[in-house]
């Protein structure tokens, strides 16, 4: 294969694939560009050749394991990481694989490589009590303190991607019968999420204050020109709990993060007694093993299960009623 070959093959792979047909998210399209300038650098730097002149010989399984070693070793970046890198590498490669069946032999022995497996943390999350700390913490005296605290109650009850939050336009938030709020979520599927009535009332009075224009974001920045960043709901998210954290001390312990949010939202269904399913449903998960998670990061739920379990070296013993009355109206 010729190297315009393989640019033109590349090229294709976002123009028509994951654009045109896929329709990608911005965020995925960022995620596979990234790590493609990633992997070209770190091929020029060994060989020496401009990526405009690299054909499919150049990208060997042999050069793709070195090159996730270097993310690892020199980078300093996570198994999760490199995992998420070879994802990408993989798509094309199974991309490339329809179109070139001349280069099978090495095709498949890039996508052969498999992902590294590593140790899953429990999820973290906060309890009610931390809850409770953090919506306290912003100003609500000031619009931003307001805007704010509706953003964090939104994410604590409705358990939404940060990106989702983000991309919220007003129009997107239905007050009715039963007030929900529209989301385009992973993979571009749109999903609805009832609201409670506090998170119902917080997001009205918020919006009175705004442009009604349905297509505005919902979250404006702080000079109102356009939907807060990723970045900026992280750090707002991390100045709060630092906040919350003065009067409640076990959120100092915590990393707070968007996404702790949306797994206490996911805890919190659970403990109520929710589904698997349905709480695969409220999160937008593809599928139930993913939302499988919160099941094993649920103490309490496991505590119930030891609590209706025999003790070790004891025998199954049989009921017997504690008073003379009810041992009668058993024998009827």
């Amino acid at each position: 294969m010729s190297a315009p070959t393989l640019a033109r093959t590349l090229e294709a792979f976002f123009k028509e694939r994951l654009m045109g047909q896929r329709y990608v998210s911005p965020h995925t399209i960022d995620a596979y560009r990234d790590t493609f300038k990633l992997l070209f650098a770190f091929l020029q730097d060994r060989s020496g050749k401009a990526p405009s002149s690299l054909s499919f010989d150049d990208l060997d399984a042999a050069l793709v394991g070195s090159f996730l070693h270097h993310l690892e070793v020199d980078r300093g970046n996570s198994p999760r990481t490199r995992n998420v890198r070879l994802a990408a590498i993989h798509s094309f490669f199974r991309f490339a694989a329809l179109r070139h069946p001349e280069h099978a032999q090495s095709i498949q022995r890039v996508l052969a490589i498999p992902t590294k497996r590593f140790e899953r943390a429990l999820v973290s999350f906060l309890r009610d009590d931390e809850v409770t700390a953090l919506l306290a913490a912003p100003d609500q005296t000031q619009y931003i303190g307001r805007r704010d605290h509706a953003l964090l109650l939104l994410a604590l009850q409705s358990g939404m991607r940060v990106s989702e939050l983000v991309g919220l336009r007003r129009g997107d938030v239905v007050f009715d019968v039963r007030s929900h709020v529209r989301c385009i979520g992973k993979g571009r599927k749109e999903r609805t999420t009832p609201l409670s009535k506090m998170t119902a009332s917080v997001l009205k009075h918020l919006l009175a204050e705004q442009d009604s224009t349905p297509d505005l974001p919902l979250f404006a920045n702080t000079h109102g020109s356009g939907p807060l960043s990723r970045s900026a709901v992280s750090k707002l998210v991390a100045r709060h709990a630092r906040t919350a954290a003065k009067c409640c001390a076990s959120l100092g312990q915590k990393d707070v993060t968007p996404h702790v949010l949306r797994h206490t939202a996911a805890m919190r269904l659970l403990q109520s007694g929710s589904d698997i399913s349905t709480i695969a449903l409220w999160l937008g998960h593809e599928s139930i093993e993913t939302t499988q998670i919160y099941v094993h990061a649920d103490l309490a739920l496991k505590e119930r299960a030891l609590d209706r379990t025999t003790p070790i070296g004891k025998g199954r013993g049989r009921y017997r009623p504690p008073d003379a009355l009810l041992a009668m109206l058993d024998a009827l």
